[in-house]
């Protein structure tokens, strides 16, 4: 059983002002301490009718304050979105004994910045991204792979547009947690709450 005995205490003034500046940070060490994916985060969302639902998706970076993602708007998790715009994210970086908390409003990104960064991935993404009809019940897996082919074939030598159900969004973040481990189970937890156009941090007990 782990003991969560690898860093020191966390201190208050071991923070940075910015929660932006210190999840930079703490994704940093994630990535010295060679952890598997860094950028893996838990989204959990909620339907209309109040049912929650959590998967992993990757974080792609901050834009205009907020922790970004990308999906087909018709997934699950597109439509739990587009019925209650809010979400809670957690990264979990276990070499670290760390993890971090964001709850916030979602919003889409621009549509510039979905192209932009769907102009990115690997074109097998790209027509995986264009043909799946994510979260959709599918019989047989030959049938999605005959659509791949299908889709392959129809951009032959072109560039793959844009979906226009699939794009980026962005959680902005109303409060953030650093938790950090500590022996006896007794962790170290500092939440940074918005206050106006500031930041409050307090700490919370284990």
């Amino acid at each position: 059983m782990a003991q969560y005995e690898r860093n020191p205490p966390l201190n208050d003034a071991d923070l940075l002002p910015d929660p932006l500046a210190q999840f930079e940070r703490w994704l940093g060490d994630a990535g010295a301490a060679g952890v598997l994916e860094p950028a893996a985060m838990s989204l959990a969302t909620v339907s209309a009718e109040g049912r929650p639902s959590l998967r992993i998706v990757l974080f792609k970076g901050l834009h205009d304050g907020g922790f970004t993602f990308y999906t087909n708007y018709h997934s699950r998790k597109g439509e739990e979105l587009a019925a209650r715009p809010e979400a809670a994210l957690t990264f979990w970086w276990d070499r670290l004994e760390r993890q971090v908390r964001i709850e916030g409003r979602v919003e889409r990104v621009p549509r510039e910045l979905s192209d932009h960064y769907f102009h990115t991935r690997p074109r097998g993404s790209q027509i995986g991204a264009y043909t799946s009809r994510q979260s959709r019940l599918l019989e047989k897996r030959e049938e999605l792979d005959a659509r791949l082919a299908a889709t392959e074939q129809r951009f032959t030598g072109q560039d793959i547009p844009l979906p226009d159900y699939w794009g980026g969004y962005r959680v902005v973040p109303e409060t953030i947690e650093f938790w950090q481990g500590r022996a006896n189970r007794v962790h170290d937890r500092l939440l940074y709450t918005r206050a106006g156009g500031n930041w409050r941090i307090q700490r919370l007990e284990p």
